[in-house]
């Protein structure tokens, strides 16, 4: 665990009975709880259709990690999922969209399935299928524990904060 991505304010999952990859039941915490916080504020930013401030959400957290490591991979994926949907919403860019995807389908590649709380086979298949099909994303929201949460108002603090 590295000390800088501690946060012991950050909860468990809600279904204890089968954690997502990343929580540690031994210890009774995340592994990082910095990725699962930005991991939540990201998804519902996205899920908001608000995919810039999802994107940068997951960008600040990615610098927190080294290459070659499952979390830079997740996160740097995330990033191009976030930044691929912001092509094709607010550019009407499909071919931007397609080539940010390809680069997501590349980091995801090797992020557990339930990864943070994150439905990282769900996402893969979606951006997969939005390859031919990029409508598929139009609505799409991510599943984040089971469910696909919006964006509230504390969902944009850590916004702020980098304006500051």
């Amino acid at each position: 665990m590295d000390e800088h991505t501690t946060d012991p304010t950050v909860g468990p999952p809600p279904n204890r009975d089968d954690p997502p990859s990343g929580w540690l039941e031994s210890a009774n915490q995340w592994e990082h709880a910095t990725l699962r916080q930005a991991t939540i504020h990201g998804v519902r930013l996205f899920n908001a259709e608000a995919y810039h401030e999802s994107h940068d959400c997951f960008e600040d957290e990615w610098y927190n990690y080294g290459r070659g490591r499952t979390e830079s991979a997740f996160l740097h994926g995330m990033v191009q999922v976030a930044a691929g949907a912001y092509k094709r919403h607010d550019f009407e860019n499909d071919d931007g969209m397609r080539s940010l995807f390809r680069t997501a389908l590349q980091y995801l590649r090797g992020a557990p399935n339930d990864y943070y709380g994150v439905d990282v086979l769900e996402i893969r298949t979606t951006i997969t299928n939005a390859l031919e099909e990029p409508e598929r994303i139009d609505g799409w929201q991510i599943r984040l524990d089971g469910t696909r949460p919006t964006a509230r108002a504390i969902d944009w603090r850590p916004l702020e904060a980098l304006e500051d």
